[in-house]
């Protein structure tokens, strides 16, 4: 498998977590590289079901030792009790998780500041989960945050916490928002920086040292390429890069020690949350997709909004990420339709454009130019390689790569990891 990174070519919610588990039998590490517990990767193996947020799904192999890099922020009391319940299913967690020194952390004042800053946009909200994730990456910015490297040192994270606690309650009160109790909030965290402490290292010279020992590591992303702060429909995006760039500025892995790229695109699209969305069906077909497809947030259970395969945005993820292949999931979502349509164009005030653009009013006024293309109207659940597909359903696959400039790699079928073959 090599080095390899994994992205979502879309608005989020591909099927990343299902990809990155299949390839995570490969892996001698995993290593998530951006974003916080705004974010879920869904994997189910038989009829186990598990939703994990900030710990990498290589976890779910039990050979596989998983890092938090560096570009993350994250919610110390969010690890520990995903780490709690995964050992309450039964998976083996002891000494395979590594959090990087310089992961910058979320606290409860980050998480209020976002659900009060949302509610003061009103009807221009971004549509956080208010998981504290924006207001964590603003302090990175503003060089105020607060690392992984404090959690070894309990005196100087308790100075920083209430230092920092103490500017955001002044924020909180000036709103007239409630205030937080910053010594109840301490007891908490300095339980939780203990047992966390021993976790924390400088994972990037650990990278590095796993790459030149010839170990495989897969870098694994969260969101997709259309919530990237720099190239997502702006701004109704995240605070991270989400795009492949990212896996080295998030974990000190150099560009040079990256082999492939794996891009992950659903059969038709999603998106959760605020923003332009060209293909989006607000009808009776959209809410059939979003049912079969079980369309439904991982972290926050909010529907998704369901539209048909738009391949001007997925072209354009492509090219920006040097996808070397595709990961086509759910597949079997559309197997009932006779009819399916493909966006191939954008019409934008009476003009016909085929790249993304990157303002945002601009996309919101897009009227896609659609194909159809028919459907292969079979079950195609309990099918186990790409020969064995419908024609019909392999001449949509075709079609779509040759929209996106793409090669297919892996096809997925189903939930369930069995669901999966490559091409």
């Amino acid at each position: 498998m090599a080095n390899t990174v994994l992205i979502g070519l879309q608005w989020g919610d591909e099927g990343k977590g299902k990809i990155i588990d299949v390839l995570a039998s490969r892996a001698d590490v995993v290593v998530r590289f951006q974003g916080g517990n705004n974010a879920g990767h869904t994997v189910e193996i038989g009829d186990r079901k598990f939703v994990l947020h900030l710990i990498p799904s290589g976890m779910l192999r039990p050979d596989s030792l998983c890092v938090i890099g560096n570009g993350l922020v994250a919610n110390p009391v969010a690890i520990l009790d995903e780490l709690s319940e995964l050992r309450e299913k039964g998976i083996d967690i002891r000494n395979r998780l590594l959090i990087s020194d310089r992961v910058q952390l979320i606290f409860e004042y980050h998480c209020m500041y976002d659900g009060m800053r949302e509610g003061q946009l009103g009807a221009g909200k971004i549509g956080t989960t208010k998981r504290g994730i924006g207001p964590a990456y603003a302090d990175k910015a503003a060089r105020c945050g607060i690392r992984a490297a404090d959690l070894r040192n309990p005196a100087v994270l308790k100075e920083r916490f209430h230092a920092e606690g103490t500017r955001y309650n002044e924020l909180f009160k000036a709103a007239g928002a409630d205030l937080l109790d910053l010594d109840a909030e301490w007891v908490k965290l300095e339980a939780t920086a203990a047992e966390l402490a021993p976790m924390v290292t400088d994972t990037t010279l650990f990278l590095n040292r796993s790459i030149k020992e010839g170990k495989e590591i897969l870098f694994e992303g969260a969101q997709g390429t259309w919530l990237d702060i720099d190239f997502g429909s702006y701004p109704f995006v995240t605070s991270s890069n989400t795009t492949s760039g990212g896996a080295c500025t998030g974990t000190g892995v150099p560009p040079t020690s990256i082999d492939a790229v794996v891009g992950v695109l659903k059969a038709y699209t999603t998106r959760v949350g605020s923003g332009p969305f060209p293909t989006e069906l607000d009808n009776a077909e959209g809410e059939a997709l979003r049912q079969k497809g079980g369309e439904f947030g991982a972290t926050t259970g909010r529907p998704r909004r369901c539209g048909w395969f738009d391949a001007v945005a997925s072209r354009y993820a492509i090219m920006i990420n040097g996808v070397t292949g595709i990961a086509l999931m759910k597949m079997d979502v559309l197997d009932d339709l006779e009819t399916l349509k493909i966006c191939t164009a954008y019409e934008i005030d009476g003009k016909v454009v085929e790249d993304m653009p990157a303002d945002a009013d601009m996309l919101s006024r897009v009227k896609p130019v659609y194909e159809e293309i028919e459907g292969w109207c079979e079950d195609t659940t309990a099918i186990t390689s790409y020969d064995d597909l419908p024609a019909k359903a392999k001449a949509y696959i075709a079609r779509l790569m040759e929209l996106v400039e793409g090669t297919p790699q892996i096809i997925s079928v189903g939930p369930r990891r069995a669901q999966t073959f490559e091409v």
